[in-house]
């Protein structure tokens, strides 16, 4: 069943003032080359001195009593120059750092890039106490302090510390956080992204709220959630190139799953009518802004429906999901630009809108020689394309005319059978299938389907399939007798969908791929 569901705008880093070992993004890369760095040597050092004087750089634990996020909200209104009795324990990461003589400042934030100010003082401290801290600690850094809550005389809410300790001393510098870096860099090294850029802490709560949203959509409906196996000794559900893999246990040849289709579709037999999974799949193929090899998707099966049910279905979900995290369904995206999805979406023919767009009409039946020669007039590269069918081209030129086009959300529907081989035929229009994919920004989201239920068409289907698989097509189905078997059984009529979480997440943010999967695969570095 699953198409491609496989799922850039640049970024501007958040500004930081930071002047203590703060070092520029060349020098962060000269790391991978440069054993030992001069800044790493210096806090090595710094780590051996703090053991031999018997102070712990990386305690157990440090008695944190309230949060940043605490402090903040409590002491909100507190007036400039204002002190409290109220001694509090927090903890956070060192983000700025100013030694001045007899009072030193120091900002600290938490997980949420919240930040708090702390104050140490001759007075308050003592001067062993003063002076340890400004030859122990650096930016980046995790800092314990212990102390009442002031408003500093510049306004700034702040901990008076009668005490401080180190939680934990980092080796390395941070980046200069008030230079922007480059893309490849934020992936390669998430967890620097994650501290210096408020925007990359925000993608990884933007994406579990919308995680969240759909697994609550689906359990409001009536849905049940299971997990099929990752491993599997014929990979199906998608026309793919899998990861092989060998397993000594059994000395079988495996591969990682490119779909959860075929399980999912034997719980549907099994009497579980409304099920679905949301994870991880696996396919071995190109990677650019909207691809990724490994990715997470969500697939759900309904008995009863068919695929326009399983599309007002899916528009709820992704509406659902865009008010849970946003409260909107106008979303703003990376560059600023406006973007609704709400109300219903159009539901546009794939052959009527290709026929509009050449002003000839292109159907199921026009001849594989028409369908080249409006290719090769519009200058459209088959080159790359396997197996080449009727349907195939005509996606092709879809692609070009239209889908690269639909920027609103577009139910496309009406795909033809020889691209879509475990799809049912379309009740009423010969040679196409009940497929529809939704296309949102110029790119596929998402894909439902009235599902193939009639196990002899649908071995048909499989051993048309593995004669393109024989005659070398890498992403052609096999005939998998295990599903068959089941199928066999009965499936009930049924609606499918697939959908990108990955792409999802593009979709409501309008952002690559890369910056929406927390640790994407990169290629590896010499």
């Amino acid at each position: 069943m699953t198409a491609d569901v496989t799922g850039a705008a640049p970024e501007t880093a958040a500004a930081s003032a930071v002047d203590q070992d703060a070092v520029d993004q060349d020098a962060l890369d000269a790391e991978v080359l440069e054993a030992d760095p001069e800044q790493v040597r210096v806090r090595k050092e710094k780590r051996e001195r703090l053991l031999e004087a018997g102070r712990e750089p990386y305690p157990v634990a440090v008695p944190v009593t309230t949060t940043i996020t605490q402090v903040r909200a409590t002491h909100a209104d507190l007036e400039t120059g204002a002190e409290t009795d109220d001694v509090v324990g927090v903890a956070g990461r060192v983000m700025h750092l100013r030694n001045t003589g007899k009072l030193c400042f120091v900002s600290i934030a938490d997980g949420d890039g919240l930040t708090l100010q702390v104050m140490l003082s001759l007075a308050e401290v003592g001067a062993e106490r003063l002076a340890d801290f400004k030859a122990d600690v650096d930016l980046g850094d995790f800092l314990f302090a212990h102390g009442r809550v002031v408003r500093s005389r510049r306004g700034e809410l702040s901990i008076m510390a009668d005490s401080w300790q180190l939680a934990a001393k980092a080796l390395r510098p941070l980046p200069t956080l008030h230079k922007e870096t480059s893309e490849e860099t934020r992936v390669r090294r998430r967890y620097l992204d994650l501290i210096a850029r408020p925007e990359a802490r925000r993608m990884v709560r933007v994406r579990a709220g919308v995680v969240r949203s759909l697994r609550e959509s689906f359990h409001r409906r009536g849905y049940v959630e299971v997990e099929t196996p990752i491993l599997q000794s014929q990979p199906g559900g998608a026309s793919a190139r899998p990861f092989r893999t060998h397993m000594n246990a059994f000395d079988a040849d495996l591969s990682l799953r490119i779909a959860t289709e075929l399980y999912l579709k034997q719980a549907v037999v099994g009497g579980v009518e409304r099920v679905f999974e949301i994870g991880r799949q696996f396919r071995n193929e190109g990677v650019d802004s909207s691809h990724s090899p490994e990715f997470s998707s969500l697939e759900a099966y309904q008995a009863w429906t068919d695929y326009r049910g399983i599309a007002t279905l899916t528009r709820e979900l992704i509406q659902e999901a865009a008010l849970s995290v946003f409260d909107t369904t106008e979303v703003t995206l990376a560059d600023g630009s406006p973007y609704d999805i709400g109300g219903e979406w159009p539901w546009l023919s794939l052959y009527g809108s290709v026929s509009d767009a050449l002003g000839e009409e292109i159907t199921a039946q026009t001849p594989m020689a028409t369908l080249l020669a409006v290719a090769q007039r519009l200058d459209i590269d088959l080159d790359g394309v396997r197996a080449l069918t009727p349907g195939k081209v005509v996606e092709e030129i879809f692609e070009h005319l239209v889908g690269d086009h639909l920027v609103a959300p577009t139910f496309v529907h009406d795909y033809p059978v020889d691209t879509s081989p475990l799809v049912r035929a379309h009740r009423s229009t010969p040679g196409v299938v009940e497929k529809w994919d939704l296309y949102v920004r110029g790119f596929e989201l998402g894909t439902g389907y009235s599902e193939l239920v009639d196990p002899v068409v649908q071995r048909e289907r499989f051993e048309a399939q593995a004669l393109l698989a024989a005659a070398g097509d890498p992403e052609a189905m096999r005939v998998d007798e295990d599903f068959l078997r089941a199928v066999e059984h009965a499936l009930p009529p049924m609606g499918g969908m697939g959908m990108g979480i990955d792409r999802l997440l593009m979709a409501l943010t309008g952002l690559g791929i890369r910056e929406t999967i927390l640790f994407p695969l990169v290629r590896p570095q010499a």
